[in-house]
């Protein structure tokens, strides 16, 4: 804690985590050790298949590929942290480390948020243009749509959305009621006037949101017209189907972020909030490889492909 005038400045915070309970505690603690460690076999597995298997050397693969490498990153943010409060007594998080969070968590999420916009237009080229597909998505622009476009823009985005609420003081109490340094929790510790803050909020998240939402309804309006005008039923199953995992990413990760930063500070509760953020940070990396698998002929015949190997007698 810092004295400036009249008001006791915080400098650093207690996540409250899931709960207080000691047995509760350790079961999330299993729970989250499980969640992490699927998450990064299924990601690092799929990694791997599309980097070893020459027929996942498309540009799709490529932006999963790079997906998968984001959902790492991006729940390595949270899990351990929610695993090391889960065993340890000191819940302490410092000012620097609540802001290094809350920008790499920033930078990644937008990144992702940006990726799957890009992934949206990579389907409506293949679907679209099947023959000039590879021509039309060379690597160097799957390079340049996933560096300058979605990393540049997405860590950009958490340098101006970082600095706009580490800018603002926090006092009084310093207990946060969830577990990570996220917007809500904190703009309720302010004890500045948050009414600027929130405007440059809206404004960040709804032009970075409607940027990325143009970019992938423009992309699926094209596709549906694409679809309607395949004459076979089969050729229009096959082509849903290419986007089916892509259209079912998109909604847990766009539906989540959503429903959290749409709300009202005023509505939001504790509770409420951790359970939202949970599909974002924890469920949504856990399940895109599962989705990008499980329906995928491809990946799966890369899988019994690699598994042949490791079983075959040296």
């Amino acid at each position: 804690m810092e004295v400036e005038g009249n008001q006791t400045l915080v400098t650093d915070f207690v996540l409250v985590g899931f709960t207080t309970n000691p047995l509760l505690r350790i079961i999330l603690f299993v729970v989250f050790l499980v969640s992490y460690t699927l998450t990064l076999t299924g990601n690092l597995g799929l990694m791997a298949l599309i980097y070893l298997d020459s027929r996942l050397h498309t540009p799709m693969y490529y932006f999963v590929g790079s997906l998968s490498f984001l959902d790492i990153w991006y729940s390595s943010v949270y899990t351990p942290r929610i695993l090391y409060d889960c065993v340890s007594k000191n819940n302490h998080i410092s000012l620097a480390g609540c802001a290094a969070q809350f920008f790499f968590s920033a930078g990644l999420g937008w990144s992702e948020c940006f990726l799957l916009a890009f992934m949206a237009y990579d389907r409506f080229v293949a679907i679209c243009n099947p023959l000039l597909y590879t021509t039309a998505m060379p690597k160097k622009l799957c390079v340049q749509l996933l560096v300058l476009g979605a990393y540049v823009v997405g860590f950009a985005n958490s340098i101006a959305h970082t600095a706009n609420t580490f800018c603002l003081r926090f006092c009084g109490s310093n207990v946060i009621n969830h577990y990570f340094c996220d917007v809500p929790p904190l703009v309720k510790m302010a004890c500045d006037d948050t009414q600027v803050y929130e405007l440059i909020l809206t404004a960040l998240i709804g032009f970075n949101l409607l940027a990325a939402t143009a970019i992938i309804v423009k992309s699926y309006i094209g596709i549906v017209a694409a679809i309607v005008r395949i004459h076979s039923a089969a050729g229009r199953r096959k082509a849903f189907s290419t986007c089916s995992a892509h259209l079912l990413s998109v909604s847990l990760f766009y539906g989540s972020m959503l429903i959290i930063y749409s709300t009202p500070n005023s509505q939001h509760t504790p509770n409420w909030d951790k359970a939202n953020a949970l599909f974002y940070t924890v469920v949504n990396p856990l399940v895109n490889p599962l989705i990008y698998s499980l329906r995928n002929k491809d990946v799966k015949a890369a899988f019994k492909k690699a598994w042949g190997r490791f079983l075959a007698p040296k």
